[in-house]
């Protein structure tokens, strides 16, 4: 589906229509109606298209190597692909579920040439609106051509990383916090959870990296100053992101092992309990056994209070053992 179709020329919009016929029109008479403007090129931007759409507006946006399959097909890591003055970007967007602790995994792919600029978003991807608005309030920026485009994209998808790991520190304070807290119930699946999403993100940023750099090394010398700076400081926030994953993914690994500490001090806890209410039980059970082998011959048998001086000395012990095993901890 087309979300928005513009051309700029010299910083400015020109709507050209929502359709390959005026896309190919635009392209046919570009150099008559820009003046023949340098930094004129058309910004399509599409999500969730079909493969007949695809291939209709990047024929004719002039990509001619681009194979739309391709692009649709879903990918697991960022590609990066250079074929002259033509790059092929997919970035791997993240919006974290706070409600349900799951990472939405989404797709940009960037198409980008000397006069056209298509976006493609897959999935929840991040949202192109708010960069489109920013870059049409900035004519400066949009005189300099579709790489203005391509590190705007980038640095949105990369800045859209924060909010994904905010999510994930909350929700690993609060499990930290349950960790060492007075709840019986240790939360170990929803550790493992939080580490399997956390690790699924950790690889997409982190597959990025590579990529990244090596589009700068790539276009750097062809890219304004402010572009250039733009993009490095893209790569830097990138690199922070990467790390304050890990950091994460390490902070629920030693909550991981704490927690089955606990679970394993629990359990000792609970077994000296068991055995010491057992040893305590012992006592009136094996005087109570005894007697109950009715032999004719017994202390007390005769004894007109023998019955309660036996539930006297049953009670006494079962007290005396409790007191000894209280000041001992085991209960």
């Amino acid at each position: 589906m087309i979300i928005d179709c513009a051309a700029y020329v010299d910083g400015g919009r020109i709507d050209i229509g929502h359709d390959a016929d005026a896309v190919r029109r635009w392209e046919t008479d570009a150099v008559g109606s820009n003046g023949g403007a340098n930094d004129a090129f058309v910004w399509l931007g599409l999500r969730d298209p079909d493969e007949h759409e695809l291939a209709e507006m990047v024929e004719a946006l002039g990509f001619d190597d681009v194979s739309p399959s391709e692009i649709l097909k879903p990918h697991r890591r960022p590609v990066l692909s250079i074929d002259g003055n033509d790059v092929q970007l997919v970035l791997r967007t993240a919006q974290y579920d706070d409600q349900d602790e799951e990472v939405d995994l989404g797709e940009m792919s960037l198409l980008v040439n000397p006069t056209s600029v298509v976006s493609i978003r897959h999935g929840k991807a991040s949202e192109l609106a708010p960069v489109r608005h920013a870059l049409e309030g900035d004519a400066e920026r949009l005189r300099m051509g579709p790489m203005a485009v391509l590190t705007a994209v980038i640095e949105r998808v990369v800045r859209d990383y924060g909010p994904a790991l905010d999510g994930f520190e909350n929700d690993v304070l609060e499990v930290e916090l349950d960790v060492f807290s007075e709840i019986q119930d240790q939360p170990v699946e929803r550790i493992y959870r939080l580490m399997r999403e956390l690790r699924q993100t950790l690889v997409a940023f982190d597959s990025l990296q590579d990529p990244l750099n090596r589009l700068v090394r790539a276009i750097s010398k062809k890219l304004p100053a402010e572009l250039e700076a733009d993009l490095s400081e893209t790569v830097d926030e990138l690199d922070r992101a990467v790390t304050r994953a890990q950091s994460l993914s390490d902070l629920l690994d030693a909550a991981l092992t704490a927690s089955l500490t606990q679970i394993g001090v629990q359990q000792n806890d609970d077994m000296r309990k068991i055995s010491a209410w057992a040893a305590i039980a012992a006592v009136p059970t094996l005087i109570a056994g005894i007697y109950g082998m009715n032999f004719e011959h017994m202390p007390e048998l005769e004894t007109q209070f023998g019955y309660p001086i036996v539930l006297g000395v049953m009670a006494v012990s079962g007290v005396v053992l409790y007191r000894v095993f209280k000041r001992s901890g085991w209960l």
